[in-house]
């Protein structure tokens, strides 16, 4: 049956490629209940606009310095009706005032199994290397509710593979990466929904 009720609107915030971006446009395109009305980069030459420009995606940049006007931000996200945040590769602590307005509707996905790898600096291929020095046998990823500290939101579930004998830094990368693009539009889906 054909529901005639708004779509549940979604912002992503990402700073660069926006692979993940990319994912979860594919994954929403002709959802019945949730769409992705606004992507968000904090990087003005971010890959992440184009392929939002690419797919008719609203897209803009807030810049570094533009997060702490607290006027400015919720304008932009009031006035687009945002309902609920994901963050896919965005670099930058997000501002109380922005988490409290969104509290428990804002995520975030990190490349390793949290508290493990987590913090400040911790992202991307550095996190998959200090996994592979450490020598650990499993890694995988954790989606997480986002507070006022870098990885430290209430984690929401997390996603574990075994790293193989011989792993790099990049093909466990590329597992990991197949991780987030299998899980995070799911959970994302499970967790709007459940604001029903």
């Amino acid at each position: 049956m054909k529901s005639y009720l708004p779509k549940k609107r979604l912002a992503m915030l990402a700073s660069g490629s926006g692979t993940n971006v990319a994912n979860f446009i594919r994954f929403f395109k002709e959802h019945p209940v949730i769409e992705i009305a606004l992507v968000v980069s904090n990087n003005p030459d971010a890959l992440v606009l184009s392929k939002a420009a690419k797919e008719g995606v609203p897209h803009l940049v807030i810049r570094n310095d533009q997060w702490n006007d607290k006027d400015l931000v919720m304008g932009i996200f009031t006035e687009r009706r945002i309902d609920f945040v994901v963050l896919a590769g965005f670099l930058l602590l997000v501002p109380a005032f922005f988490i409290e307005h969104y509290k428990n509707r804002i995520v975030n996905i990190h490349p390793a199994l949290l508290p493990a790898y987590g913090g400040k600096g911790m992202y991307g291929m550095r996190v998959h290397q200090a996994v592979i020095q450490a020598g650990d046998t499993k890694s995988g990823i954790t989606i997480h509710h986002v507070n006022e500290r870098y990885d430290e939101g209430e984690v929401i579930c997390r996603y574990t593979l075994d790293i193989d004998k011989g792993e790099t830094p990049e093909s466990l990368a590329r597992k990991i990466h197949q991780l987030e693009y299998d899980h995070y539009p799911e959970v994302v889906e499970k967790l709007i929904r459940s604001f029903d």
